[in-house]
């Protein structure tokens, strides 16, 4: 979560968009900028919780691939709306995984989603497989840019890293998105710590609501 949030404040900086893949070490939880943890810590037994600095509900970190996107402010996606962001991220997805042979489709209406929890039910324009919501995502558009961090709860046969790579070739050839390999800064990494320490680990952060 640090490191979003710093990539987030460097967006403009840096001049064009990020693509994050990343993983956790440990089951966790993440829950959105505006829930109440009070309610959260209810829901599951995953530690620890992690507030996000996007929206959205409870999110399980214990089977999950997780991804970011970061874009500036003078980028086109920056200028959707919420619900056509979305939509957009998620046909991306649907794509790589009809690549690597795994035919998902989005959602085209509301399907009793809990308000606290991501995967229980579905929203429109969720990911689904077999009628299972497979990918949701929160969003948070600041002056400094727009960030996107979305979760799969991955079916089965199909490997990350295909997955992953066909990611990167859809936007390749449907955008002409030539990929760089990206390494933070020193700045960027001291940044990104200063936030881990000073307000992700921090229970009155996390348990303010």
């Amino acid at each position: 979560m640090a490191v979003d949030e710093a990539l987030l404040e460097a967006t403009s900086e840096l001049g064009r968009p990020l693509l994050r893949f990343y993983s956790w070490e440990e089951g966790a939880a993440t829950f959105g900028y505006f829930q109440k943890y009070s309610e959260i810590e209810r829901l599951t037994r995953l530690r620890p919780l992690i507030r996000r600095p996007t929206g959205g509900g409870l999110v399980p970190h214990d089977a999950d691939w997780t991804y970011s996107l970061i874009f500036p402010p003078f980028h086109p996606w920056y200028a959707l709306k919420a619900v056509q962001s979305y939509q957009q991220v998620h046909e991306w997805l649907r794509a790589a995984f009809l690549r690597t042979g795994l035919a998902a489709e989005l959602s085209s209406a509301r399907r009793t989603e809990l308000p606290e929890q991501c995967f229980a039910g579905a929203e429109r324009f969720d990911l689904l497989w077999r009628n299972r919501k497979i990918a949701g995502a929160a969003q948070r558009r600041s002056r400094q840019g727009l960030l996107i961090q979305g979760s799969i709860q991955p079916p089965v046969a199909v490997a990350k890293a295909d997955w992953q790579k066909a990611l990167c070739d859809i936007a390749h050839e449907q955008w002409g998105v030539n990929w760089i390999p990206f390494d933070l800064s020193p700045a960027l990494e001291e940044r990104a710590k200063s936030l881990a320490e000073q307000k992700y680990s921090k229970p009155e952060y996390n348990g303010r609501r």
